[in-house]
């Protein structure tokens, strides 16, 4: 069996089997040793439920969840190997490019933080009192703005007043 990733609108798996060479909609064009595996069908089959509740059809992505990030992940668990960068360099530049793709499928540089949830060091979350006002010192310190969670590589922005300087005026 030959599996793959794509898009639908439901939350659930986007991962399918098909025939190998036999994707509907695509066409064959070359296969790509990347090793061997001793895995073995019991332990596949596991791995790749697993894989499959985390693709959902609904989360698919152009530039940044494709069906080459799926197969990378697949390769690597496999493997150890990732699969060549040519095949997904397309969604590569994409996301170099961001700000020159169509918005419907631009990368959010900074996700929201729904209902001002805060973030503490321990990397826990609780929500932040709606009411809060920032201190004049937390004001002066440059990096007031930036709250990093060390489970995460998306820093959160808080609002905060923009300052123009007479230079940029």
């Amino acid at each position: 069996m030959e599996y793959g990733y794509g898009a639908h609108e439901y939350p659930s798996s986007g991962v399918f089997e098909v025939e190998p060479r036999s994707c509907p909609g695509f066409v064959f064009r070359k296969a790509i040793p990347l090793g061997s595996t001793d895995m073995s069908r019991a332990e596949f089959r596991s791995l790749m439920q697993h894989l499959a509740s985390k693709y959902h059809g609904d989360t698919y992505h152009l530039i940044a969840k494709n069906c080459n990030h799926f197969t990378d992940e697949v390769c690597l668990h496999l493997t150890g190997r990732s699969i060549p960068g040519w095949v997904n360099r397309l969604a590569r530049l994409g996301s170099f490019f961001n700000c020159l793709l169509p918005e419907n499928i631009q990368i959010a540089a900074v996700r929201q933080c729904p209902d001002h949830v805060a973030c503490s060091d321990d990397g826990s979350e609780s929500p932040a009192s709606s009411g809060s006002v920032d201190s004049e010192e937390d004001l002066d310190d440059p990096d007031h703005h930036l709250l990093t969670t060390p489970t995460s590589d998306v820093a959160f922005l808080q609002e905060k007043p923009v300052r123009i300087s007479q230079e940029m005026v």
